[in-house]
């Protein structure tokens, strides 16, 4: 769905500008309810939130499936970003019980590995089905997908709550670990931008050094394959050595790579640098969730996840935003330069608060 988005906003009448706008009110949707999708998921339970999320945002395909209206697309678009963040909470939220802690990072990088692979499948579905359908019938296949989503998130099997399900407010929850949320969750929040930014980054260079929206497209293909390949080792080496080096080097590769970005004029060059941010980017497959899972609490642990998924929504948003105001001062390559050497600099922060985070994982494994 999110692959054709704003085509579909063009077909039904809409300028570039608000075909735009439409797109990115699914993350504006994700992001209004990353607090209130803490709350939901902590009333209901991750099983019945999983089913619930599936079957509102299966409605909401249908209607962008029937629906010629602009403002009806840009609800179902809206209402899509929200169940997606119920989804991504309480999915993680039920794998910190079922999980053995000693395998955690291994099975939130199987996780992530599973979005990556769906973003991969997805839009190879979907244009079989516009071939034969047209562009609509891609929220149909969306529906469908969604439902199945909520049939499997309903045969899971209920297991023994392994925390306290004492009621605990939000606000509660966020004063007790403000500390917490405003130190390792920025280091988060830098993780998220900069994976984001080099997805902004690498389109526009391409486009800037006259590349076809082909070679643009095989080019990123390309690299998310490789992207996809190291999940499973992301998460073994997070497991074996620790949480601080992967972070750290998946912004200080990512930032590298960003700043290597205007050095090259061809393909071959510039799939050089997008494959060397792909395995940066890669070899940190399901770090924001594994550093959620090690620093959520106990009590209160759904809200918790949910200011965690606010830092890393305000990542995602905040990173290519910034990078656009660059690039309408600047120059794109000397933007890329900029963002390049900051968020390089900023691997530091990362790695002095992971590293802390790591320290009481470790503390808290020993006492065990």
């Amino acid at each position: 769905m999110l692959a054709v988005l704003a085509i579909r906003a063009l077909d039904l009448g809409a300028t570039p500008d608000v075909a735009a706008l439409v797109v990115a009110v699914f993350g504006v949707g994700s992001l209004l309810s990353s607090l209130p999708s803490g709350t939901a998921v902590a009333r209901l339970g991750e099983r019945r939130a999983l089913v619930v999320a599936g079957l509102i945002d299966a409605a909401a395909m249908v209607v962008g499936w029937r629906t010629e209206s602009l403002v009806a697309l840009a609800i179902t678009a809206l209402l899509s970003g929200a169940t997606w963040s119920v989804y991504l909470l309480a999915r993680q939220s039920f794998l910190i019980d079922v999980v053995p802690i000693d395998r955690r990072a291994r099975a939130m990088s199987l996780l992530g590995g599973s979005h990556r692979l769906g973003m991969l499948i997805g839009p190879l579905l979907g244009a079989a089905v516009i071939h034969r359908f047209g562009l609509a019938a891609v929220f149909a296949l969306a529906a469908v997908a969604s439902l199945l989503a909520a049939l499997a998130s309903a045969l899971i099997p209920d297991v023994p709550a392994s925390r306290d399900v004492e009621p605990t407010h939000l606000s509660q929850v966020l004063r007790r670990h403000r500390h917490t949320l405003v130190t390792v969750g920025s280091a988060v929040l830098i993780i998220s931008g900069t994976r984001q930014i080099r997805m902004l980054v690498v389109p526009l260079w391409a486009h800037h050094i006259g590349l076809s929206a082909a070679a643009a497209s095989l080019l990123l293909g390309i690299a998310a394959a490789v992207d996809l390949a190291l999940f499973y080792p992301s998460g073994w080496i997070m497991d074996t050595f620790g949480r601080t080096g992967v972070a750290t080097a998946c912004v200080a590769v990512l930032g590298a790579g960003v700043a290597g970005v205007p050095l090259t004029q061809t393909f071959a060059a510039l799939l050089v640098v997008a494959l060397f941010m792909a395995v940066g980017n890669g070899l940190a497959s399901g770090i924001v969730m594994t550093l959620g899972a090690d620093n959520a609490p106990t009590v209160g642990r759904a809200q918790f996840l949910g200011a965690w998924r606010l830092c890393s929504d305000v990542g995602n948003s905040g990173g290519p935003a910034g990078v656009s105001a660059l690039v309408a001062a600047l120059p794109l390559g000397v933007a890329c330069l900029a963002t390049g050497a900051a968020t390089v600099a900023s691997a530091g922060w990362v790695a002095w608060w992971v590293s802390r985070s790591e320290r009481r994982r470790r503390a808290r494994l020993a006492a065990a």
